[in-house]
């Protein structure tokens, strides 16, 4: 097991050496990207669990008591735990205080996704940037050496095909997983919008 980690991080280490500059942005862009993703998906999890009911809701809301965390810990118990944080006991500011934190809350489901969506556009720019300088260092040798220098042309002509490819390769399931984000926070938006405007009504 040890001896085919250490296979695969030296392969990986002559990739990474193989692509040149151009595959250390990459790498960045791919991690920071990566880590988004992974925040965002655990916490639109965590929102989609143990959803509570409207009327447990409103209920919660009439006794001013939080929701138990390990009983409700879905987009509707947020919603309660804040409103109920900041009400102010008064019928009409209080609806006012709800909209806000709908508002509030919904906007905070957007959080990152413009970042994943600008690092997974990013990334097949960085790629197309390592083809140009890998196509640069083959003409470079070709000036100097003609075609007789066939392995310093072959690093240049491998260095902009292997950045074009791990472009590609951080690029296609960033942005499917960013489509994938949105869906999920807009299911969420609706559930807050809805479990806000029921609360409202029985304020």
């Amino acid at each position: 097991m040890i001896d085919l980690l250490i296979t695969q991080s030296l392969r990986l280490e002559e990739y990474l050496r193989a692509g040149g500059v151009t595959m250390l942005p990459l790498a960045l862009v791919s991690v920071g990207m990566w880590l988004l993703i992974v925040e965002r998906a655990l916490f639109f999890r965590r929102l989609h669990l143990k959803n509570m009911p409207l009327q447990k809701a409103l209920a919660h809301i009439h006794e001013n008591r939080l929701p138990d965390p390990n009983q409700y810990r879905g987009a509707v118990s947020l919603l309660v735990a804040r409103f109920i944080q900041r009400r102010s006991f008064e019928r009409m500011l209080d609806r006012f205080i709800l909209d806000e934190t709908v508002v509030t809350i919904n906007r905070s489901l957007n959080d990152h996704l413009a970042v994943i969506g600008v690092l997974a556009a990013v990334a097949p720019l960085l790629g197309l940037l390592g083809t140009v300088t890998g196509m640069i260092g083959t003409f470079d040798v070709l000036s100097v050496f003609g075609t007789g220098n066939a392995k310093g042309m072959a690093g240049g002509i491998s260095e902009a095909l292997i950045t074009t490819q791990t472009g590609l390769l951080v690029a296609i399931p960033g942005l499917y997983m960013k489509g994938f984000l949105d869906r999920r926070a807009r299911i969420l938006q609706q559930r807050v919008a809805r479990a806000g405007y029921y609360l409202r009504r029985q304020l």
